[in-house]
């Protein structure tokens, strides 16, 4: 074979090669742009759904429509199946047609007290002595009432004071972080802070009961918290006291009588 002959075949094999490279790239990219105009099925919002709203919750409520794409037109996380976010929390607000993706959930720890806030419930903190919050004893799941001393109108210069439990079993969002013993601080010394959820008609009472009840009459800032029961809490029929009530209280009709006459 020739120089000449050698370098035509080495040429036209060459160009073989290069047209077999070239049929190869144009199949799988064909291939590829195929692939990714394909239709697949996902899953979107058919309503607008609220951050901190549980998946079980999505998926009972109707919220998730099946709808199908083009495969380049997923995002991030896509889901197909109400099963992939049942057992989590939407961390972020899901507006009605958006895809739902994984990436706006998360578990209920990742919201914090949102996550136990729904309908009417709101989040209150409320800054008082350690006494009054029960600093020390007080944890987060627990239950309480709050109980207040309220003074109301004068008689012959004379404030008439009355107490009774105003709010009943209010969820314990946050407690008192007590560190160093501080429970056992005095009011006049140290404040911390508790974390109640209340509704939202709740609210305005309790917002009354803090900027009316009487602090001059004890040194638990005329109101507490009083903790109840884990399990099986049970509430006394509702009543107010007053000073003639307590003195009165278990007495005859005769001693009854005798304090009525001033005697």
């Amino acid at each position: 074979m020739t120089y000449q002959l050698r370098n035509v075949m080495m040429a036209i094999g060459l160009g073989l090669l290069a047209a077999v490279l070239t049929i190869v790239y144009v199949t799988n990219y064909r291939k590829h742009v195929q692939h990714g105009q394909q239709n697949v099925g996902v899953l979107v919002a058919a309503t607008d759904i609220p951050a901190g709203t549980s998946g079980a919750a999505i998926a009972s409520g109707h919220m998730l429509k099946r709808v199908t794409v083009p495969r380049t037109a997923l995002v991030p996380g896509a889901i197909s199946s109400p099963a992939q976010v049942s057992r989590l929390v939407s961390t972020d607000a899901i507006m009605a047609g958006e895809q739902v993706s994984t990436r706006r959930f998360g578990d209920a720890n990742e919201l914090g007290v949102r996550a136990l806030l729904k309908g009417n419930m709101r989040a209150v903190q409320l800054s008082a002595g350690p006494t009054q919050i029960l600093a020390g004893t007080l944890r987060a799941g627990d239950h309480v009432d709050l109980v207040a001393n309220m003074s109301v109108g004068n008689t012959n210069g004379v404030a008439q004071h009355y107490d009774r439990i105003f709010l009943r079993n209010l969820l314990v969002l946050h407690a008192p972080a007590v560190t160093d013993g501080s429970a056992s601080i005095s009011v006049g010394t140290q404040r911390l802070s508790v974390m109640l959820a209340v509704t939202d008609s709740q609210s305005t009472k309790l917002m009354f009961i803090l900027r009316n009840s009487d602090p001059n009459t004890s040194s638990d800032g005329g109101w507490a918290l009083e903790l109840r029961p884990v399990t099986n809490g049970a509430d006394s029929p509702e009543n107010v006291e007053s000073l003639n009530t307590v003195l009165v209280d278990g007495l005859s009709a005769s001693q009854r009588s005798r304090v009525a006459e001033g005697h």
